[in-house]
């Protein structure tokens, strides 16, 4: 039964990375009014708004500024899934 509950937090980990992976690329690429970009902002962006309210954007000084609440969104969904994970293996069956 773990295994199942296992899987089930492996891929929805895996499609939360993706889609903000995808979102990131794609907010280069697409206008924001595209509607791929806006199904995308509408499940990504509720994520991100908390952590852009704590951190703040970095200055590069040859680049400008860089927004890292992607990298840091991932590393917490990552941390997560892993928190569940062992969580499930240690319960008792």
């Amino acid at each position: 039964m773990g295994y199942i509950f296992n899987d089930v937090i492996y891929y929805v980990y895996q499609a939360i990375i993706f889609l903000i992976i995808f979102q990131v690329l794609l907010s280069y690429v697409l206008p924001p009014i595209h509607p791929i970009r806006v199904m995308l902002d509408r499940l990504v962006l509720p994520m991100l708004h908390p952590i852009r309210r704590v951190v703040p954007l970095i200055r590069v000084p040859v680049i400008g500024m860089i927004d890292i609440s992607p990298i840091i969104l991932i590393i917490l969904v990552q941390l997560i899934a892993w928190l569940l994970t062992l969580l499930i293996t240690i319960l008792p069956r």
